[in-house]
């Protein structure tokens, strides 16, 4: 009974999620009403402020099952990358940006990361920030799993090296949201050319 309970629970959870990010895209965060989120997902209002305080919840909760499914997907990229820094920093921030639309518009970034700014103290701002760290983590162990295996100089920083890609592809990535005219194409070539000069300095194969 705990398992269906759960899974009762899950189903309910992303019907509700899905419900926003529908309503959040047609219209805006800010005219989307609980009331209107809580009918698409065919559940009570009661219901949902069981799972959900308000819509800062429901947004922060979206961007955290986004990262969730970027960070699976990045995991295996990471146990079995590209030898070589560019292609492997490529596949994996690549991966990042390419998910990075599905459940959010760029609006509904902007929002999320204006919470976290303006209220840094709250529970929002502090999983939006802790989702962050998981990123820079994964980049970070993308770069230790290139050292092991000899394609980065044994003498790099690893973790300081993998904190300067992380903090260039989200900051990039604040660019992108706050340009509306921007396309994710753009936003990737951009990022790539800007760590290609590091990669090269980093690497133990030197190309001429």
């Amino acid at each position: 009974m705990a398992g269906l309970r759960a899974k009762q629970k899950a189903d309910k959870t992303r019907r509700i999620l899905e419900a926003a990010t529908t309503l959040f895209r047609e219209q805006g965060y800010d005219s989307a009403r609980i009331e209107d989120i809580a009918e698409l997902a065919e559940v009570s209002v009661g219901t949902l402020y069981n799972y959900y305080q308000n819509k800062g919840d429901i947004l922060v909760a979206t961007v955290a099952m986004e990262v969730t499914e970027v960070l699976e997907a990045g995991a295996r990229i990471v146990a079995d990358p590209p030898l070589n820094v560019a292609e492997a920093l490529r596949a994996l921030i690549g991966q990042y940006y390419d998910h990075s639309l599905f459940y959010l518009s760029k609006e509904m970034w902007r929002t999320a990361m204006a919470i976290s700014i303006q209220q840094p103290e709250t529970p929002l701002s502090k999983r939006y920030t802790e989702l962050d760290g998981q990123l820079c983590a994964q980049v970070v162990r993308l770069v230790e799993t290139l050292q092991a295996r000899g394609v980065v100089q044994a003498g790099v920083d690893a973790r300081a090296m993998g904190e300067v890609f992380f903090n260039n592809l989200n900051m990039m990535f604040v660019e992108f949201c706050k340009a509306d005219a921007m396309p994710l194409e753009e936003l990737k070539a951009r990022v790539n050319a800007q760590h290609a000069p590091l990669a090269a300095l980093i690497s133990s194969v030197k190309i001429v």
